[in-house]
């Protein structure tokens, strides 16, 4: 039981008995009422049940509990939370804050997933369900191999990257707490901006489009894009529709969305758990270009061995370089 709760307890214990002498109101709780709701679970591992779960399960569980809010991968449908992704991204306008980048402990996860999901059918998860849950969203974030299992065993053994980053809350003992005098005006020779609103999300949208289009215009290539071959692009496409999607509404499904891909760094779409064979090509520096289209396009497989793409390719040179010009399109 943490400090906090057993504290507060023995408090309303002592209020409950108080209550109950003078005004003939209430009971004291049992032993097992308190245990109903004294499920916090800390950062070493205190508090957590008996159980296990592994990853395949809770990739199951995950599909069937989470994935309508949360994607299929953990990259978050709509604006429900995205809960895979987003290394690397905590010093950048816009920050991705997930699991994997973000979050401190696995206690948290665990707690969170155990009191509070699924959304609407709260506490309905056995515990062994919680635990295959959270050893997926692990495995999600690259963080285990796919036949890990979590138990309360090795829970404590966990650590999720971003955990040195936070640390107790020292404010109260700052200078500015603890001065006798608080400064009330003049405080400052000048004042700075140090943020915008656009973001946090409150510019309105006629201005954000404003800005947007700006920029499109800014960065376009100097050669136009060839309209006839964009609009045959687009119809080869349909082939890869089930797997890929493009435009404003893009998601990652099976495959990631391909919006902006022309030009960028292979496996480079947040959100999105690519091979070890995409990942070992980006870290070596390369780009989707008309060649490395062309290449993987045609044979997905032997371009990129151990790619997860299941597609054979597009055999003719002519659909693959109309598939390419419709992805540009959609990188301006």
């Amino acid at each position: 039981m943490s400090r906090f709760l057993e504290t507060t307890l023995i408090a309303l214990l002592l209020a409950g008995t108080a209550q109950a002498d003078t005004l003939g109101l209430g009971r004291l709780a049992t032993p097992d009422e308190i245990a109903a709701w004294d499920i916090d679970i800390r950062p070493d591992g205190v508090g957590l049940p008996e159980g296990r779960g592994d990853v395949f399960t809770g990739e199951e569980l995950f599909a069937e509990q989470c994935a309508v809010c949360h994607g299929d991968f953990g990259e978050g449908v709509d604006r429900w939370p995205v809960l895979a992704g987003g290394q690397g991204t905590l010093t950048a306008e816009r920050p991705v804050k997930t699991i994997g980048s973000y979050w401190p402990y696995l206690s948290t996860v665990w707690d969170y997933v155990h009191r509070a999901m699924p959304f609407g059918y709260a506490q309905s998860l056995s515990d062994d369900e919680v635990y295959a849950i959270t050893a997926y969203l692990l495995y999600a974030n690259d963080l285990v191999d796919d036949d890990f299992e979590l138990s309360h065993e090795n829970f404590s053994d966990v650590r999720l990257p971003n955990e040195a980053n936070f640390f107790p809350d020292d404010r109260r003992d700052s200078p500015v707490f603890s001065a006798r005098e608080v400064c009330m005006t003049d405080c400052k020779d000048s004042v700075e901006i140090t943020a915008r609103a656009r973001i946090i999300d409150v510019t309105p949208e006629e201005t954000m489009a404003r800005e947007a289009a700006e920029a499109e215009d800014e960065a376009s290539d100097a050669v136009a894009l060839d309209v006839e071959l964009v609009e045959a692009g687009e119809k080869v496409f349909k082939k890869c529709k089930a797997c890929h999607q493009v435009g404003d509404a893009a998601k990652n499904r099976v495959g990631p969305m391909l919006n902006g891909i022309y030009g960028a760094s292979l496996a480079s779409v947040d959100g999105f758990k690519y091979s070890s064979a995409l990942l070992s090509m980006r870290d070596e520096g390369k780009v989707w270009d008309s060649d490395a289209l062309h290449g993987f396009l045609e044979k997905p497989k032997a371009w990129a061995k151990g790619t997860k793409m299941s597609f054979n390719g597009l055999r003719k040179e002519a659909d693959r370089t109309a598939v390419i010009e419709y992805l540009k399109s959609a990188s301006r």
